[in-house]
């Protein structure tokens, strides 16, 4: 096979080597916890070298960041199942399933912890949090589309992803279907908080 055609062929060493640092990095994540393991830790655990690493994602934020987008992308990603109540429960439901499974909790504090690490950890959770409201937002238009009157997005964060989050950070309840099916049903409820200004609450929030 010539140049090109290598070039061309999808996977190959550079999505093995990928794949491997990914993988040493949730297992860092959820053996040590954030802050606690290096650029050289990983290239260690993933057998391969730490300049290749800095090479590829710069910094140490950049690649938790790419972690976590490409976590949440294989594991929860937007579903299109002809309606926004199917959407929004499915993607809730996929949501709680992530967070809940064996790395969740690691990786839902890791998020938090790159608020706290300046510029470059600030850049890395702004460019996260601009990825995934994007494609909520693609949700919402095509919601819009079908002649829905969907929330906005922030809506959307606020009341269904947010009490998701918080109940598994504070350990404050289970993620059952019927609670997940709850947040859809009120978020989308004429008189809910969609329907709202972006400044009222309710009152029995």
């Amino acid at each position: 096979m010539d140049e090109q055609g290598r070039a061309k062929r999808p996977g190959g060493r550079s999505a093995r080597v990928r794949a491997a640092v990914h993988q040493a990095v949730t297992e860092l994540v959820r053996e040590r916890g954030y802050g606690h393991f290096t650029i050289g830790d990983i290239a260690a655990r993933a057998g391969v070298a730490d300049t290749s690493l800095y090479r590829r994602w710069g910094n140490l934020q950049a690649l938790l960041s790419d972690v976590l987008l490409t976590r949440l992308n294989t594991q929860s990603p937007m579903p299109d199942t002809g309606s926004l109540a199917g959407d929004l429960r499915t993607h809730a439901a996929n949501v709680a399933r992530e967070v809940t499974g064996p790395d969740g909790l690691a990786l839902v504090r890791l998020t938090l912890a790159l608020s706290g690490e300046g510029q470059q950890g600030l850049k890395a959770r702004d460019e996260l949090l601009a990825d995934r409201t994007s494609q909520l937002q693609a949700v919402l238009d095509r919601a819009r589309g079908r002649g829905e009157e969907p929330p906005d997005v922030l809506q959307v964060l606020d009341h269904l992803l947010a009490p998701i989050y918080m109940r598994v950070l504070f350990g404050a309840g289970p993620l059952t279907p019927d609670y997940l099916d709850g947040l859809v049903d009120r978020l989308l409820a004429p008189t809910g908080p969609s329907r709202r200004g972006a400044g009222e609450r309710r009152s029995d929030a």
